[in-house]
């Protein structure tokens, strides 16, 4: 009984700490913006070393206008450029990362505003000096005060806090959504980040919000192909861009803990095996030393399926009450973990009942044999038994 203790437990608590894994990736999923393309600029080649993506302005806000109207599954494409700023409020002040948008830019990433308005079409015409500010931002500066109306001062440079955004939390590698500022693009070039003439209107990346994810390949190919018709790429010259569907990473991501959650609970499973294997010994034991007792009831009227049943339900009583046991364990033990461990843990009522019925399983699979052989004892030779 204490393999099927200790297998249930186990089985419960690997698939709990998977199913937390796996629902983490989800909600960074989530945060990340749903159906989401990211396009970043191409990679030059500095002293014989190939730099990365980004490296090279290839981009440009006409280019997220041209895949926002030429391509009907797009929703949203929204150009972003991004520095680095302290940004100072009364004598406080935080470093952060301070992004240029557009409005489509909360469609495409999913973001909410909490207080206040989004940045608008004027904004970005007009070079408004108004800014968004992350759930971070807003904690490191403003405490528990209201930020909306208050002026904080990006690199010397005064702008109205407009609104706040929602909380988006981590990304899959680690980094603080919520440590940002969103200003209008326009002034982010002209009062923040200091771009000059020569790169005016190109932009760091484009955002792009696909309408439906069984358009996501389709949409990835036709971005391709307007993107190097734009751009006057020949056919045997490599893309001045780069496309990256984050959705996918993620999902890859929560397709390997999905797959290490079945072989976690596979190995816990093991225990179980152990458990009836015990209980089937038990069992037999309990056969030899029932011997005369089983002859003596087949004597008094008692059938062969009457001994069959009697030895099943005691096999499957001893592995339900192992299994009520392990359900406690495996409970209790999810608890501890997402205590002591801070993981994520996500007891789902259905991996219960299925270690719960496995255990019942196994103690009629093992327990068969034993019942079988005592119900096949001949009752003569039992009743001679010492």
């Amino acid at each position: 009984m204490l393999g099927v203790i200790i297998g249930v437990g186990a089985v419960i608590a690997m698939v709990s700490v998977g199913a937390g894994a796996q629902a983490r990736v989800s909600e960074q999923i989530q945060s990340l913006g749903s159906n989401l393309i990211v396009i970043l600029s191409g990679s030059r080649t500095s002293g014989g070393v190939r730099l990365g993506a980004g490296s090279r302005s290839t981009l440009t806000e006409g280019d997220a206008q041209a895949i926002q109207r030429e391509i009907p599954s797009v929703q949203a494409a929204a150009p972003a450029v991004r520095g680095g700023a302290q940004v100072v409020f009364g004598n406080l002040n935080w470093s952060t990362a301070v992004h240029g948008v557009t409005p489509e830019y909360f469609t495409a990433r999913d973001w909410e505003i909490v207080s206040g308005r989004p940045l608008s079409p004027q904004d970005i015409a007009g070079s408004a000096k108004a800014a968004v500010l992350g759930q971070t931002v807003v904690q490191n500066l403003f405490g528990g005060s209201d930020p909306l109306g208050q002026i904080v001062r990006i690199k010397k440079v005064p702008f109205t806090v407009v609104g706040v955004l929602g909380r988006k939390g981590q990304t899959g590698w680690g980094q603080d959504q919520d440590d940002t500022i969103l200003v209008p693009i326009s002034a982010a070039k002209t009062k923040v980040l200091g771009v000059n003439p020569a790169n005016a209107k190109s932009v760091g990346s484009i955002s792009v919000k696909v309408r439906e994810a069984g358009l996501m390949k389709e949409a990835e190919s036709q971005i391709s192909a307007l993107l190097r018709q734009r751009h006057g790429l020949q056919r045997s010259q490599e893309d001045d861009f780069t496309l990256r569907n984050l959705s996918d990473v993620l999902q890859a991501r929560e397709e390997s803990s999905q797959v290490m959650t079945f072989l976690l609970a596979a190995i816990a499973s093991v225990s179980l095996l152990v458990g009836g294997i015990g209980i089937m010994n038990i069992m037999l034991v309990s056969v030899t030393e029932r011997t005369r007792e089983i002859g003596l009831r087949m004597a008094v009227g008692a059938k062969r399926r009457d001994i069959l049943s009697q030895f099943l339900v005691e096999a499957l009583a001893l592995s339900l009450a192992g299994g009520l046991i392990g359900v406690l364990l495996g409970l209790g033990g999810s608890g501890a973990i997402a205590y002591f461990a801070g993981w994520p843990v996500l007891i789902l009522p259905d991996s219960v009942l299925l270690a719960f019925g496995f255990a019942g399983g196994v103690g009629i699979f093992f327990g068969f044999y034993p019942a079988r052989k005592a119900a096949r004892l001949n009752p003569i030779d039992a009743l001679r038994y010492e």
